[in-house]
């Protein structure tokens, strides 16, 4: 059974930072792309940052270049995106997402969500 499972959610003040973790279980998981989305209220969830197998390629979106990072560590599972400078249109849920191809369309697993709010 996959897992992701996303911590360290929370609340911030804007311009500070976050740093987001996800670990996966029950998959191989140096044979998925992972990536990051997010949900805020009245929107459809929207992509935020995702990664190759090997780490050594990354994609953001525009809005977040620059602010966030993502990266991954394959002996340990996980898929962290740092996030600074954070600005109150960064709060929603942010989930998790896995895929054998492309995560940024339609992943075949996704987390719980982790909701980060950003106070101005």
């Amino acid at each position: 059974q996959v897992q992701l499972v996303e911590s360290g959610g929370g609340l911030v003040q804007a311009g500070g930072s976050l740093r987001l973790s996800c670990a996966a279980s029950g998959l191989t998981f140096s044979l998925y792309r992972m990536g990051w989305f997010r949900q805020a209220p009245g929107k459809e969830r929207e992509f935020v940052a995702a990664i190759s197998l090997s780490g050594s390629t990354t994609y953001y979106a525009d809005s977040v270049k620059g602010r966030f990072t993502i990266s991954r560590d394959n002996a340990k599972n996980t898929v962290t995106l740092q996030m600074y400078s954070l600005k109150p249109e960064d709060t929603a849920v942010y989930y998790c997402a896995g895929d054998r191809m492309d995560v940024r369309s339609k992943p075949d697993y996704w987390g719980q969500g982790t909701q980060v709010t950003v106070s101005s």
